[in-house]
This record gives C-alpha cells, structure tokens and sequence, in this order.
C-alpha cells in the first residue's frame, strides 16, 4: 500500500481502478512545404474552428445545468480564444509558410502558451484554457477522437497531470469514483467542477502519481487529500462506504449554545436548491458576476430584481448577502472596457470599477438590490475589494442616492444590511474605522491570503504560501474579527477556508459569526460547530495565533 499526498477538494473517498487520461495529439513531422495547398489548408482550419465552436457551446449548455453559469462562463472564453484575431493571424501565416494546418495551429498556440505560463495568479491559468482551445483544434482536425471521459468505464478513478475545465465538466459522477491530478490547486477549475459534481478529488499530488499503473486499485480521499495506491481491505472498507452525513435544517449552536450561521456560497440560481437539500442557513456569498455574463448587454434592473427575490423567496427565514459586481481581475465582461493588464489582480476591480468606469452599471444593481429589500426575507449587500475608508464612504453615498431616487419615484424600497468584503490588507489595517460604517464584514480568504502572501492562488509554484493558515493570514483574519465586534458588526467569512471541517473549531475560536462555503461541505461544517465548544476553540485559536510558523499551526489544528 502507498500514500501520495496533495490537496483534498471535496470531504469525499472514492474507491476504484485507474484510467490515465493523456489527451493531447501526437503530430508527426510535418511534409515538405511543396505539398501543402494553403487554400485548401484555410478551409480546413475555417471548417475546425466552427466545429470546435459548436461543440464549446454545446458543452456550455451542458456545464450549466450541472455546475452553474458562472464556473460554466469558462467556455465562452474559450470561445473567445478559438476567435481571436492575433491567433487566427499566426495560424495562417504558418499555414502561408508551408505547414498544414493542424502543425499551423500547435505553432500558433506555442508562444501565448508560453506567455501565459510566465505569468502568475490567474493569468497563468489561461495556459490551461489556450491548451484546451488548441487540443480541441488538433482533435477536430486529426480526427482523432481521445478519451471519452462523459463514459468511462463505471468505478473508474481518473488521474491525469492536469484536467481542463471541458474535461472535467464531461465526467459523470455516476461512473467516475474520483480523479487526481499531477498538477491544481484549491481554486483551479478542475476543483471547482468537483465540488459542483460531488465528485472525491485530490489535486496538486506531484510527479510521484504518474509512477501509479493502468488499471491499479486507488482510493482517493478528498477530505484528507490522499492518494493510496493498491489498498488494503480496512481502507477499501472505508472507502467504498457510502458517506452518511446528518442534514441540519435548523441553524446550529456549538455544544455551549453559541450559535453561528452556516451559509451557502452561489454564484447561480441553480445551486439554491442544493444549498437548501444540504441545510444551509441562508446564502454568505451571492456572486451576481453569471447575471452579466455570455451576454451582449448588462441586465437591466427588473432582471436583476427578479433574480435577487427569487433567491430570498428560497430562504424566508434566512439571509442573502449580495455581493455587488466584482469584475476585472480574471473576470473578463466582452462590453465592458476593460483595460489588459500585466498584473490585473492589482489593477482596477471590484469596487474600483463600480466607483469609476461602470458606476451607471452600480446604480442600476442597487435600486434593483434595494427594490428587492423591500420584500419578504433578509437582504444584505457587500462591496467587493474594499481598501480605504473613501471608497466605502462613496458606496454608501452612492446606495443613499438611489434610495432617495427611490423614494421620490414613489417605488416600494427598503435599505438593507451593508457590509465590506475584507480581502486586502488595506481592508484589515482600517478594519475599524469600516467596521464603524457598516452592519457587518466578510472576509474572502482566497484573496486575503493572495494579498497577504503575495502569492497568486493558481500559482502551483508559490501554492504552499497560498494557504491561510500562515501565521500572516491567521493574525489578519482575528484582526478583522476585534474590530468588527468592537463596533458591534457581525462578521462572516465566504472564503474556501470557511469550507474546510478540519478547520471549524479554529474559526469557532476566532470568533467567526458566520461561515459560508459550497453546498457540499455545509452537513460536515454543521456538526463541526456543534462539537465545538467556545472555551476549548478560543484556547486552540490563541495558540495558533501564537505560533510563528505553518507548519506550528497545522500541528495544532491536526492534534
């Protein structure tokens, strides 16, 4: 028996046996330049790239219905690549120099591959994307057909250096046990397909997985981020149980009745109803980026309106957290004029975009917001990226505007609970002074240690720095928590660090109010509160507060 380690996405096991999935398309040499017809060679391309096209859309659709528009919103920038005009350029001009198309395309894509690797944080991940666009390419024009991952064999456990987003939205979690992968990270698109498809996943387990044969018996424990080769009888037991997890419909208190709310992070409509199987509290996390996504137009304030009530209607005793359009970044909008940036994540997003260049596009979402407010169930709104007391002030007079808009129209409105996203150390360092304007904060993990580290979240060279439980992160995260309390604010956390059983009694301990997280991961969260007891959970926070290194508090969290 053998144990690789790496990074568990989903509190799932699965056992079964090995499938290798290597996709890419073997070219040979090319042929003499003489025999090429680049007429001939164009139309091939023309013809690919519509079929390549149609089948992007096609697994669009699909990824919607099962993931959700937003996580699905990564083909329409495959899309967006297979059309672009300087790729399209180079590929003719290889094809005008003599190679058919298929060698003309890997050409094309080498040197933005290359570009995008050098890169960091989520523009290193578009290397992925542009792979995916070019290996799509290569297979339409080979006619090579690859592994069809929608239908592999029943219990099969998928291991590859890395899945694409495509890859991954065609696996069914009706045959496929799991899968691990080389290379990943928490936040790349294979680990966010696996907690929407509940699928047991490993990522980032390293070189030492390719040394795993075909057909191999392999448990994959997404909970405790292992990879175990050839098991024996107890861990196939284990594994091949079906994970019984209590469903709590009524909000929880910790065993010394402290009680704390266990939210459902959304980023569409279509997730509302797994938040609600899987005993979520309310929504903590409401992305609204899906509303104005795959369109040619924002939408407008009923759309808007329709959507946010429709999400309250879901939980009448429950509250939703809004966050207001957080775009830029690696959030691309195709009408917006969003500027290229070599480093965007430090660039104009959030509430920087929504104070500047899109501010028509805020208002129009707050008197949807604030329309919405005015029904039944709890509404609450939070701005993303906040750094300095003059932005929060300018998004409070800017909701103060509209409600009195509002109230001059004669239209039915209510103003609902504010908050900030904490997620820059900017945020942290004036945690006060915003707390002081606010109802509550909400601290977005996966930035805040980004930030905080200085190392990009898909960055697998610089992953080990991307973890919250650094002393850094750990010491920002209590800040937050002082002074929200010492300015009687709730406070939440929406970040993938919320998700993490392992982790509930230290957030207990820090003084978390709120935790939010996907729907899967809510029943192990829920019974890790109710274990909880405060004293116990405020001791093993002071400590790990205490102590200087990681791997100090890792020890502590795992004791």
């Amino acid at each position: 028996m053998r144990t690789l380690t790496g990074t568990g996405v989903t509190p799932l096991s699965g056992l079964g046996r090995v499938v290798w999935y290597a996709d890419e398309v073997e070219l040979g040499d090319p042929p003499d330049p003489s025999e090429i017809d680049a007429d001939a060679e164009r139309a091939r391309l023309e013809d690919a790239r519509s079929t390549a096209e149609a089948d992007l859309e096609s697994e669009r659709e699909r990824a919607e219905e099962r993931v959700g528009e937003e996580e699905a919103e990564v083909f329409g920038a495959h899309v967006q690549f297979l059309n672009d005009p300087q790729l399209r350029e180079d590929i003719e001009d290889a094809i005008e120099e003599g190679l058919p198309a298929e060698h003309a395309v890997r050409e094309g894509f080498s040197g933005p591959i290359e570009q995008f690797e050098g890169m960091e944080g989520r523009m290193a991940e578009r290397a992925d994307d542009l792979r995916d666009v070019r290996d799509r390419l290569l297979r339409v024009l080979t006619d090579a057909g690859g592994t069809d991952l929608a239908n592999l064999p029943e219990g099969s456990i998928l291991l590859a250096e890395r899945l694409t987003p495509s890859d991954t939205a065609k696996l069914d979690p009706e045959r496929v046990a799991g899968f691990a992968t080389v290379l990943g990270g928490r936040t790349s698109h294979a680990a966010i397909f696996a907690r929407s498809l509940g699928l047991p996943a490993v990522v980032g387990v390293g070189d030492d997985l390719q040394d795993i044969e075909e057909g191999a018996e392999l448990v994959v424990d997404g909970e405790a981020g292992e990879v175990i080769a050839d098991p024996d009888e107890s861990v196939r037991e284990r594994a091949a149980t079906i994970r019984e997890v209590e469903i709590r419909r009524e909000r929880v208190e910790t065993a010394d009745g402290r009680g704390i709310e266990v939210a459902a992070n959304l980023g569409t409509l279509a997730e509302l109803e797994g938040a609600v199987e899987q005993g979520a509290d309310g929504v903590g996390l409401f992305r609204t980026e899906f509303l104005f996504l795959d369109r040619e137009s924002p939408p407008d304030e009923d759309e808007q309106y329709e959507t946010y009530r429709e999400a309250l209607s879901a939980f009448p005793d429950g509250r939703v957290v809004v966050r207001t359009l957080d775009v830029g970044g690696d959030k691309p909008i195709p009408y917006l004029d969003l500027p290229e940036s070599e480093n965007p994540f430090l660039g104009e997003r959030g509430i920087r975009r929504s104070l500047g260049p899109d501010s028509e596009l805020f208002e129009s979402q707050l008197r949807a917001l604030l329309r919405a407010a005015a029904g039944e169930g709890s509404l609450a709104v939070m701005f993303p990226l906040v750094s300095t007391v003059e932005e929060l002030e300018s998004a409070i007079e800017a909701v103060e505007r509209v409600a009195d808009d509002l109230e001059r129209e004669g239209v039915e409105h209510a103003v609902p609970e504010l908050g900030v996203m904490v997620e820059t150390p900017g945020a942290v360092f004036v945690a006060e002074e915003l707390a002081a304007r606010v109802d509550f904060l909400s601290i977005g993990t996966n930035d805040l240690a980004q930030y905080v580290m200085a190392a990009a979240r898909d960055d697998d060279r610089v992953a080990d720095l991307h973890d919250p439980l650094h002393p850094p992160v750990l010491r920002a995260i209590a800040r937050s928590v002082e002074a929200a309390h010492a300015n009687d604010a709730w406070i939440g956390m929406c970040g993938e660090m919320a998700g993490d059983p392992a982790l509930t009694e230290l957030l207990v301990g820090l003084g978390l109010d709120e935790l939010s997280m996907s729907a899967v991961t809510i029943p192990d969260v829920k019974a890790g509160v109710a274990e909880s007891e405060t004293d116990a959970a405020a001791a093993l926070a002071k400590e790990a507060l205490e102590s200087p290194t990681k791997h100090a508090v890792t020890n502590l969290v795992d004791q």
